[in-house]
C-alpha cells in the first residue's frame, strides 16, 4: 500500500510540475507542450495533479476541451479505484 500511495504521490507531482513549466512556456512566449503529452502524464493516476495545476496556476482554465478530456480521466481513475480498492483491503 505505502509503494501504491508513493507511485501516485510521484505521478501527481510531475503531472503539476510539467502543467507549471508549461506554463512558464506559455508565458515566454516559448514552445508549449502538447496538450496529449499532459494528458498522458495525468492518465496513470495523477488527476489531483492535474486538476490542482488547472485551480492554482490558472493554466488550461479556459479550454473546455481541455477540461473534458480530464474530467474523463478522472472519472476513468475513479472507476478504477473503486473497483481495485477492495483488493487492497484483502489481509496479506
Amino acid at each position: 500500500m505505502k509503494l501504491l500511495l508513493s507511485c501516485l504521490f510521484f505521478f501527481n507531482l510531475l503531472c503539476f510540475l510539467l502543467f507549471a513549466w508549461d506554463k512558464r512556456k506559455a508565458q515566454q512566449n516559448q514552445r508549449r507542450i502538447a496538450e496529449k503529452t499532459l494528458h498522458l502524464v495525468t492518465l496513470p493516476g495523477a488527476a489531483l495533479g492535474a486538476w490542482a495545476a488547472i485551480w492554482l496556476l490558472h493554466h488550461k482554465n479556459r479550454k473546455a476541451t481541455f477540461w473534458s478530456v480530464t474530467l474523463l480521466l478522472t472519472l476513468l481513475q475513479g472507476a478504477v479505484l473503486y473497483f481495485t480498492w477492495p483488493s487492497f483491503q484483502a489481509p496479506f
